[in-house]
């Protein structure tokens, strides 16, 4: 079965579409390929060291929900080869994106799922992660789809099951409803602590950070983005 038709496994509603233009076709062999080496396998049990999951030798691993076409992940992977990272995209075309970039650069510190990020959540062991981003997550600006937002309370659980004490969830968007949306979620859950000491900080983009196509387009439409960092702390 080519990437093209492989069904959806997920029950969630976290994200939207699964599809966009057709793929070509190297990049639906990158993908195919891509996945049977990097992509983690759900239906086994998931270690108890998660660090045993990279063929590399890593210190930490660090979670990014929604990575789009891979720009930030594979560029934060290149950029800290001790520091292993798990990337989940659902977005057929943005997963070939980052797989055709493996295929050419590899590296031994990154893995990949390619469904819904709940799923890899419930899986991963308790306080294994040092860190979560979501970057630029699907809005969702209509009210009555409000409930389909990434952040929320049940979501928020399972960062604070998986996120070892003192990691940092970093969460980044242009739509100001849902900045205002993830700082009072946060800010009401007991395991979350805001970490900005000025207005200017949370309009500061993150250290080492790079430009994605999303961000790029929104900043030529007018959209300033926010970058809030929240603590892990002691529930």
């Amino acid at each position: 079965m080519n990437a093209e038709t492989r069904p959806s496994r997920s029950s969630e509603a976290f994200f939207g579409r699964r599809h966009g233009k057709t793929i070509r076709p190297y990049q639906a062999s990158a993908l195919d390929a891509g996945l049977a080496k990097y992509g983690l396998d759900l239906s086994e049990p998931a270690p108890a060291d998660v660090r045993t999951l990279f063929s590399a030798p890593v210190a930490d691993v660090r979670l990014e929900i929604g990575f789009g076409g891979g720009e930030h992940l594979y560029h934060m992977a290149s950029q800290h080869p001790g520091t292993g990272f798990i990337g989940v995209e659902p977005f057929v075309n943005g997963m070939a994106r980052l797989m055709t970039t493996m295929a050419e650069k590899p590296l031994p510190n990154l893995r990949v799922y390619d469904d819904d990020a709940v799923r890899v959540l419930d899986w991963l062991p308790e306080g294994t992660i040092s860190g979560i981003d979501l970057l630029y997550p699907d809005p969702w600006p209509k009210k009555r789809h409000w409930k389909r937002r990434f952040v929320g309370r049940a979501n928020l659980d399972r960062f604070a099951r998986v996120m070892a004490k003192g990691a940092k969830f970093r969460f980044a968007s242009d739509i100001d409803t849902y900045v205002n949306w993830t700082l009072q979620h946060c800010r009401a859950h007991q395991a979350f602590e805001w970490q900005a000491d000025s207005a200017a900080d949370w309009h500061t983009p993150y250290e080492g950070w790079i430009r994605t196509r999303y961000e790029a387009k929104a900043v030529r439409e007018g959209r300033r983005s926010a970058y809030l960092t929240f603590l892990k702390v002691p529930a």
